[in-house]
């Protein structure tokens, strides 16, 4: 299996530019919400790269023109991060036609003349940034959810894939699969088309603990607070009163703690696919919400850090301020020394 060169461990800068809330894409937000300062200081904890998420909002008008002064946040964050030495993943969080976070506006998958404006969007992106290909790479679109969109998904990449490598041959393109980018959806993701790709997914698991109260996620109770570290048995039982069945395939019985090994045995069915194809591998999210403990939060990210590590995959934090994730924010100030570490 490849390795992501130069990129090892990152910070998102979720909601800057994506997921900006209503009525805030606009520069009052886009101009206070992470300034130069702020990539300074990501950079000097001894992290290699910035995942950016950006919505289609930002630079797309509704009759899909471009938006110059939109793309020029995107210019900025390239320049300061080539001021500090980090890496960039530029990721299309929300394209015209599909958000991730919204079930029903899922046209993309059905609209031939929305899937032209996606391969314009990134023949776009590529002409103005394939430049800083030794340094940014190109994340197609943030989590596709149904298992229904999969043979589609491969297609439209495909093809912009090919489109891409039309402008550009280096740049390396990041793609996720169904189920939200789960490990799972890895699975149906077809042979990559060149050396230059790398296969993502997000890691939250256990999905109980990591979003705990998370009034967007269906089912979930506003209320549910849900300790780490705990035995595996139980947190499963908690999980399926919840969630039904839709998460027990992440949890083996057992009256063990969980710990590093839990990690480690969901990464493995990443590696093998990652070594069934030779291609990259690359977490570009994983966190734990506001609403659980510091010191829980700390020994979350101690697991998952170790079983990263250990199976030398690259990953980014979600994410750097607000989002209800952000270890910026004042819920994680007295252990974000400890964060730094662990990231």
């Amino acid at each position: 299996m490849r390795k992501f060169n130069g990129y090892k461990k990152g910070v998102n800068l979720g909601g800057w530019l994506s997921q900006c809330g209503a009525g805030n894409y606009n520069a009052a937000h886009y101009d206070t919400f992470i300034t130069e300062k702020d990539i300074e200081r990501i950079a000097s904890w001894g992290v290699d790269h910035v995942r950016l998420p950006v919505d289609f909002h930002l630079f797309q008008n509704i009759d899909f023109t471009f938006n110059e002064s939109g793309l020029e946040y995107i210019d900025r964050c390239i320049g300061w991060c080539g001021k500090y030495g980090l890496d960039m993943v530029l990721d299309l969080h929300k394209t015209m036609g599909y958000i991730f976070d919204d079930k029903a506006y899922c046209r993309f998958f059905f609209g031939e003349s929305l899937q032209d404006n996606f391969v314009r969007v990134w023949e776009m992106l590529t002409r103005r940034y394939g430049q800083y290909s030794s340094r940014v790479s190109f994340e197609l679109l943030n989590e596709i959810t149904e298992r229904k969109f999969a043979k589609k998904w491969n297609k439209i990449s495909h093809r912009t894939i090919d489109a891409i490598r039309a402008i550009n041959k280096d740049v390396k393109i990041i793609i996720g699969g169904i189920y939200n980018s789960s490990i799972d959806g890895l699975e149906l993701l077809e042979k990559p088309a060149d050396e230059n790709i790398v296969f993502t997914f997000h890691c939250y698991s256990p999905m109980i603990f990591t979003h705990q109260g998370a009034e967007w996620v269906d089912k979930m109770p506003s209320d549910i607070r849900v300790n780490y570290p705990k035995k595996i048995s139980g947190l499963k039982r908690q999980s399926h009163d919840v969630f039904g069945g839709d998460f027990d395939g992440e949890f083996i019985d057992s009256e063990t703690l969980i710990g590093t090994g839990f990690f480690e045995r969901l990464l493995e069915k990443a590696i093998a696919i990652g070594e069934k194809y030779d291609v990259p591998l690359y977490c570009g999210e994983y966190g734990v919400i506001d609403t659980a403990s510091a010191e829980d939060t700390v020994k979350w990210f101690e697991d998952i850090n170790a079983a990263f590590t250990h199976c030398n995959i690259p990953r980014c934090v979600w994410t750097y301020r607000s989002m209800n994730f952000g270890i910026a924010d004042e819920h994680y100030a007295g252990i974000l020394h400890d964060l730094i570490k662990l990231l």
